[in-house]
């Protein structure tokens, strides 16, 4: 098999980042939502102006996952004031990490979660804490088995759908 990568996305890599945030958010999510709903929050959460800002804010992290020079997955990490929520103390979010899925069983997505984990060790961050659909059962087993246990749950809009996000978090 052929070695996976991870590396930082690039400033110049905000088109490849909607692509394959795009491609994969569609991938993992259209067959359980109306069109009209991803259509509205695929606009609204990866237009490139967003992107743009996201990735200039000093405490968001982009990483893509390449294989023979492919992105085939990618991982948005937030700290300090990027975090969509102040939940704890030297924390860190898990806001996207994502993979096409013709690259599911191949690892990549445990290479992100270790690339995660990684990052605040060396940022001296004591918890780790994402938001999962609850209704993604392969994502939440992916968390659990990483350690990850739910505490809360809040509700996000998927377009104009309310649906709710378990929260999950690990403590290092």
């Amino acid at each position: 098999m052929q070695k996976i990568s991870i590396r930082p996305v690039q400033s110049n890599e905000i088109e490849l980042l909607q692509k394959i945030a795009v491609d994969t958010y569609a991938e993992t999510f259209a067959s359980a939502n109306t069109k009209e709903n991803m259509v509205l929050y695929l606009e609204k959460a990866f237009n490139l102006d967003r992107l743009t800002l996201a990735h200039q804010h000093a405490h968001t992290h982009y990483y893509f996952a390449e294989q023979r020079e492919e992105v085939i997955g990618y991982l948005k990490l937030n700290t300090g004031d990027a975090q969509t929520e102040d939940l704890f103390d030297l924390s860190m979010e898990i806001e996207r990490i994502y993979v096409l899925p013709e690259s599911f069983g191949k690892g990549v997505g445990q290479l992100l979660m270790d690339h995660a984990i990684n990052f605040a060790r060396s940022g001296h961050i004591r918890t780790i804490w994402l938001g999962v659909w609850e209704q993604n059962p392969r994502a939440v087993r992916f968390y659990e088995k990483n350690g990850f246990t739910v505490f809360g749950e809040h509700p996000y809009m998927m377009g104009k759908d309310e649906q709710m996000d378990l929260l999950m978090r690990f403590e290092l």
